[in-house]
Formats: structure tokens, sequence, C-alpha cells
């Protein structure tokens, strides 16, 4: 292989084929591939490392940020022997337009991009006896985490991997689907209430933090259009530190709240300070579907040898439409099934909302909520975002709610997820994705009986003043250079 990819290229076919061996490996760090040129590491951001004494110039990091996602955070920096990517004026990460989603990280071949790893903070947690460390995982962590053990893509390991999870030492396992029923609840409620009370509209997702700091930064007109809604990361984050702490009788400050997740963006979330409460983080690590894997082999498990395992009650119950999280199309399709329950009173007919599914980039419904005709539209990938908000800016669409998604496809797809995805493996996760709705019983947020004993004993109803002080938070418009 080596002679194929160096061909007399001299030094920079050499770094191509020591690239292409560490990412068919699975290694990602590599320290002895200086060019004689000393270029410090970017670990500003606090979601991805750059590294460009790595970094071979295939510019495909460069046309990731600029030609699919419309950010344009990194490009090509000065000529000839010198040329470099970087941030405008050479600055690091975290003061340039990067919105964190963590694409160019699956395209980089040699580990120039990688995500900021909180797995040595994770383990120093779990050692501390001290710490009451539990762990979620977003609905799209359990159809995605196979392919890191060899296995096939779309395959469903959530019981093993709530076994080895309990191997590594949490003391609870949750699943991110049962605050993805919350975030329907609440988001859904919102929904009906703009609609009936002459609020902004459209009304704009908020679960995907790419997303968020995407519309703070480029388009500060949308902030009141977006929903006040936490990320469901975020707010089981604050239940678990509120509500199941006080159960336990823990003090919240000693849970140490651990999110698996299938973006790099979610690490910036988490340490926004807007979505703490009472001083205190939601969340205080963020895994990428990458690190947990990791972190499994590095205590020597396999999701192969292990007997599945049940989650941990009441945060481990969700509806199928809290797992349809994970793919672009995903959050609305849930919605409107609560939405159309809210209004009507009566479930809706048909659950499948087939112009909903697929990973087409940019998609479309009008819905029938009692006679009241409700236009929806699914983005997935900021440029088709981009392209969406210039539509309606321009008066030319009109819609009541937009589901967008950073990543292209969704979460299935996200900056965290496998080195090397395909269409193919993408797909196959979004397929048993709906396989599970299609099999499962409970396909409503509304219908989850742990989220109706949730509001019935500590939250009241969606919107309530207890509802808005944990689950909901605010944005701002944010200078593009900060």
């Amino acid at each position: 292989m080596k002679a194929l990819v160096t061909g007399g290229a001299g030094f920079i076919g050499s770094h191509v084929a020591a690239g292409l061996l560490a990412r068919g490996d699975g290694v990602r760090i590599l320290d002895n591939l200086s060019t004689g040129h000393r270029r410090n590491l970017d670990v500003s951001s606090p979601s991805i490392v750059r590294d460009p004494e790595k970094c071979i110039l295939c510019g495909k990091c460069v046309r990731m940020c600029e030609e699919i996602q419309g950010v344009s955070a990194i490009d090509f920096v000065g000529r000839g022997s010198e040329t470099t990517v970087g941030c405008a004026f050479d600055e690091g990460l975290n003061v340039s337009s990067c919105i964190n989603c963590g694409q160019c990280i699956l395209v980089c071949p040699t580990g120039a991009l990688r995500e900021k790893s909180h797995i040595q903070d994770v383990i120093a947690a779990l050692k501390d006896p001290e710490k009451y460390v539990v762990v979620q995982h977003a609905p799209s962590i359990s159809v995605t985490l196979a392919e890191e053990f060899g296995m096939n893509p779309g395959m469903d390991v959530v019981g093993t991997m709530t076994a080895a999870l309990r191997r590594l030492g949490f003391k609870r396992v949750f699943d991110t689907g049962f605050s993805a029923d919350l975030t329907i609840m609440e988001e859904a409620s919102e929904l009906v209430s703009r609609i009936y009370n002459n609020g902004p509209l459209p009304l704009l997702t908020s679960c995907s933090p790419g997303w968020v700091k995407f519309v703070e930064e480029f388009h500060p007109d949308m902030i009141e259009n977006l929903s006040s809604c936490k990320s469901p990361q975020q707010m089981l984050g604050s239940i678990i530190k509120h509500i199941y702490a006080k159960r336990e009788g823990i003090a919240p400050s000693m849970i140490y709240n651990v999110a698996i997740m299938p973006c790099t963006a979610k690490k910036f979330e988490a340490q926004r300070p807007e979505l703490g409460v009472e001083g205190l983080s939601d969340v205080d690590a963020v895994l990428t579907t990458r690190e947990i894997a990791r972190l499994i082999k590095q205590f020597g498990l396999n999701l192969d040898s292990l007997e599945p395992e049940a989650q941990d009650n009441p945060f481990g119950s969700r509806s199928t439409a809290g797992k349809l999280f994970g793919a672009s199309g995903g959050v609305m399709e849930a919605a409107a099934r609560t939405a159309h329950f809210l209004v009507t009173g009566k479930e809706l007919e048909n659950m499948k909302i087939q112009p909903l599914r697929g990973l087409s980039g940019i998609k479309e419904a009008v819905l029938d909520l009692d006679g009241v005709e409700i236009k929806v539209a699914v983005a997935g990938g900021l440029g088709n975002a981009a392209k969406l908000l210039e539509e309606v800016k321009a008066g030319r669409k009109s819609y009541h709610f937009i589901e967008i998604m950073t990543c292209p496809g969704g979460c299935i797809a996200g900056g965290g997820q496998p080195i090397g995805t395909d269409t193919d493996a993408v797909r196959a996760r979004m397929q048993a994705l709906y396989n599970i709705d299609q099999r499962e019983r409970v396909k409503t947020s509304h219908s989850n009986k742990m989220i109706q004993e949730l509001y019935k004993k500590h939250l009241e109803k969606p919107g309530s003043k207890i509802s808005h002080h944990l689950l909901h938070t605010h944005y701002v418009e944010r200078d593009v250079l900060k």
C-alpha cells in the first residue's frame, strides 16, 4: 500500500500512508509525523482538537465545512510550502465560526482532526468513591456502536451495551430516549401555544447544538423562532441532578452525569452556562460513540461476550417516538404524533409519516390537526438548513414548524460516529430505528407512563413554571468570531 500511496511524492506521500494505516487500525493520535515546521496543537475548542502536524492539505475538511455545512470556519492559509489549513487570522477554533459539528473529523484521513476526549475525566470520576457516576445514551448510539466491534451496521446492541456500561462502573444506565419524549411534550405544547396565540413562527427545533450555534452566529434574527426547550441530553441531566438526586437522597454536586452522544457539538453544549440550573451543569462529560467504544475495549470488554441487561427506570423507559430522534425527520414525526393528540384528543391514525422519512436533505409535509393544516419541513445538514431559511425569509415558503439536524441524515451520521461511515451504514442505522418504531407498542411520547408520572409528581404539566425552570433555556446573538 505504501508504494501505491507515496508514488514518488516524498514526504507528503509517506504522511498519507501513515495516516491510512493509522486510520485502518483505529489510531487517531500519532506523535512522530513532524514536518520540521512545528505547528502547535489547537486545543481551544471545547469539542475538536486540530493538529496541523498531521495535516496533508487534502482539503476534505475545508470542503466539508464550506460546501456541505456552509460554515467556512477553516480554509487554506498561506502559499507554497508555507500553506496550512487554519482559521481566520490564524486564531483558534474557539474564536472561529466553527459550530463544533465534527463533520470535518469524519473526512480527515490522517487524524489531524479529532474530538476533544473526555475519557480520562470519566475514568477519574469512576475511580472517585465520592462520585455517583451515571450515564445516558442517545437514541442513535445503540444502533451504531456495534460497528466499532466488527458487527453489522444497524444492529441494536442496547442490552449488551448496558451490561458493558455497568461493568465499567456506572451506577445507573439511562436512555436519552426518555428525555426525548420529555422534549416532545414540551416542544409540541410550545408549538400548539404559538399557533393558537400568534407566537413567532415557524418554530425551530433546538435539540441539535451545532444548529443552535449556527442560528446564533449566522441568523440571529431567527433566535426568537428557536424553541426554548433544552435538548434531550440537557433535559435528562437536569432531571437527574434536581429530581432524581432528591429522590435518592444524593447531593446533586456528587452526581457525575456522563452522556454518550453521536455528536461532538454536545461537548460544547454541555459547558454552555445557559444550560445549567442553580449553578450546576446539567451534564459533566460527553463521550462520542468512538470514545465509548475505546473505553469499553480499554477495559477488556467485548459486546459479543456479554449477556443483555435492562436499563434503569424511571429514565430507561422511552417510546419509539423518542427513539426516532436519532434520524433526520424523527423529531418532527414524534412531535406531530403528540401535537395531534394535544389538539384533537385522539391519536394520529397513521403513526408513520412517510414524507418525513429517508435521507433527503429537505423534506416537507402537511399535517391535519382537527381541520387546521400545519405545514412542516425538515432539513438535514446546515447547508440545507441555510437554503430552507432563505426560502422562509424571502417569503417563498411558509411553515409552522421546522426540524433541523446539524449533520446530514441526523444523529445517525453525527460527527462523533465511527470513522469511515458510508451511506449504506447510515441507511442501515436509520432503518434500524424505523424497525424499532414498527415492532414496539408505545409509539407516542404522551403515552409513556414514566413521562406521565414525572409530570404528575414533579413537573405539573408541559410549560409549567417548574418545567420552564428545569427544562427550558434562552439563546442570544453570538459574534461569529467569539
